[in-house]
Formats: structure tokens, sequence, C-alpha cells
């Protein structure tokens, strides 16, 4: 447990004071009674001990609300709020690599229907295929026939336009706020576009040529991993070969408070794919999708098998639906100090037929 204002728990020193301030007023009285104060009515609840059992109950609920005071926060685990997901999947030729079985392209279908069905039905899904360009193949749907159909439709193309796929997911999750590939693209005089230059060419990017916000465009930044409602769950075996720088795109999601889930299947040091007359060596570009992950607050994986790819999407799912959150405890300090001051009072009224 933190605490938001830790300054203000400097106040639980009166706690003390009141306990040292109620202890003398007992003495003084039992002073001022004299040999009488020796002298104790057997009768009654509220005497001996139990008399000071109200006194105690206050105090505790003093020390209750100056904690809320303070703010306390607490991690705990709480249903996720995401209503999107948008799966971005590596459709390029080395997927059709066998070092994953049957294929990689295979293993990823079948661990995507998998954690597609595990959803709840009231998320909607989406789903993103690229290789040298990136195109939404399923806009996000309750439909999960409609998914899968997507899913099994893929096939393998040439390239891998990883920027690509995080630009279009996030077209996707904000349909109506003009992101494009053209964010991100150089521009013909020579000079980054918006996505890699300043806040400023951003944002004039973002407005386009006529000055002014387009409609639904967010111009300002938000905390990275702030955006509730949709994340992207991004997967590929390779190295970016086309397209957008893909760490200026997740950048361009961690503006937007968008979380980008990676997943790497295959290894670092990949294998020779050999098809059509012509071999390539494919490997998987760790690095990037670390930073990826990291740029926008997800979370990176790695798959080397098929019963891998199972196990991450299954674990990745488990945290869609449970999620650790941070969150302000100081209603419970509050409504536990209330309740003490209601029980002190009752016993009081009941002891002593008044409110101490």
């Amino acid at each position: 447990m933190s605490f938001l204002w830790p300054q203000m728990l400097f106040g639980l020193a009166l706690v003390p004071l009141l306990a040292a301030l109620y202890a003398w007023s007992v003495r003084r009285r039992r002073a001022r009674l004299g040999g009488l104060g020796g002298l104790v009515v057997a009768a009654g609840p509220g005497q001996g001990r139990w008399r000071h059992l109200p006194p105690a109950l206050y105090l505790l609920a003093i020390a209750l609300l100056l904690t809320a005071v303070g703010r306390p926060a607490a991690v705990v685990t709480l249903p996720a709020q995401h209503e999107t997901i948008v799966l971005a999947i590596d459709v390029s030729g080395s997927m059709r690599a066998t070092d994953v079985q049957p294929t990689r392209l295979a293993a990823a279908q079948a661990a995507a229907r998998a954690f597609i069905d595990a959803q709840p039905r009231s998320t909607r899904i989406g789903i993103v295929s690229f290789a040298g360009t990136a195109q939404v193949v399923q806009t996000p749907t309750e439909d999960r026939e409609e998914i899968r159909q997507a899913i099994d439709r893929f096939q393998p193309q040439r390239g891998t336009a990883i920027g690509s796929a995080i630009v279009m997911s996030l077209a996707t999750i904000f349909p109506g706020a003009g992101i494009d590939l053209r964010m991100l693209q150089p521009r013909r005089d020579g000079q980054p576009g918006a996505g890699g230059g300043t806040r400023e060419e951003r944002r004039d990017a973002a407005r386009g040529s006529g000055g002014a916000p387009r409609p639904g465009q967010a111009v300002e930044a938000v905390a990275a991993g702030s955006y509730d409602s949709a994340v992207i769950v991004l997967l590929s075996d390779g190295q970016s070969t086309t397209g957008p720088d893909p760490i200026a795109a997740a950048r361009l999601a961690a503006e937007r408070g968008v979380r980008v889930y990676t997943v790497g299947i295959g290894t670092a040091k990949g294998e020779v794919l050999r098809t059509d007359g012509w071999s390539m060596r494919v490997a998987l570009d760790e690095a990037a999708l670390k930073t990826i992950a990291d740029l926008t607050r997800g979370e990176f994986f790695q798959a080397a098998s098929a019963e891998e790819l199972k196990r991450i999407y299954q674990s990745m799912n488990s945290r869609f639906v449970m999620e650790k959150k941070e969150i302000e405890i100081g209603a419970f300090f509050a409504g536990a100090a209330v309740l003490l001051s209601l029980l002190a009072a009752g016993l009081s009224v009941a002891w002593f037929g008044r409110v101490l």
C-alpha cells in the first residue's frame, strides 16, 4: 500500500495526544472523587474496564479518518475494461517455415482462434493482417464466426511491415481520428514525417492541409497505457523490411494510450527458408518487439513452438480478463471510521445515557 499524500499522515500524531488527554481526564476525575473513585458499581456493562471501549473506538475511528486523508492506494486485481482487441498477425512468406509445426502461420491461426473463443462475448475483436502492407481483414465485431473466417483466409505474402500493422490497428481503434500511414512516412522534401519529427510536426500532420483538427482527431498526447478501451496484440516472426519505422509507430500508439502486446514466433537465430527456387534466413527481431511493448506499456512474449504460442495466448487472455491496477482505497478507511464511530456512539448512549 502506498499514499498519494503521505505528508498528511503526520496528522496521526494527534491520536496518541488525544489518548494521553483522555487518560489525564480519567485520572483527574478520580482524584476529584477522592475515596469514592475506588468504588465500582458492579451492575451495568458500562462499569469497570469496559467503560473505556467507546473512547477507544472513537480514537481508532479518528486514526482511520486521518489515514484516509493521506489517500492510500493499493494494487488490486480487477476485471479488465477492454472493449476492443485488434489482432495484428504477420502473414509474410517466412510464416510458411515449419520449425513451428505444422507451420508458423497455421500455429498462429490455431492459437488466435483459441484466444478469440476465450474472450467475453461483449469484447469486439478486429483482425489486421500484414506482410509488405497492412490491411484490415475484419473490422471489430462481436460475431465470432466472422472473425474465424477472416483468420482462415490468411495467405502468405512477401515483406514485413510491422509499423504499418500498428498504424492500421490504431486506425481501426480510432476510425474517426484520421490516422493513416502518411503520418509516419517521410515527406517528399526528405524531412521526417509526423511520426518521426517533433510534436508540432505530428500535430500539423494530424490536422492536415486545412490547418484545423480533423473530426475526432486527438492531437494531445496522453499517458502511455492509459487507454483502457482497446489493446493491440501483434504477432510477427521476422524483422520489419518495409513501411514506416515500427518504433515511430509504437510512439504513435503510446501517445494515444494504447498498449501493444507483442508476440514473437520463432527464434533470434532464425532458420533458412527455401521455397520456389530461392532461400532466405528468417530471424526474429526480438529487440524491436520488446521496444514496441515497452514504449506502449504492453508486454513481449516469445514462442518457439505451437504449444508455447497457445500458452502465451492463454496467459494473455487472463491478463485481459483480470488486470492489476492501482486504485485509491481511502473510501474503505473512511467507511470503517464511520462504522466505528456509530458503534462507539451506540455503546455510549446504552451505557452512559449520552454520547461521549
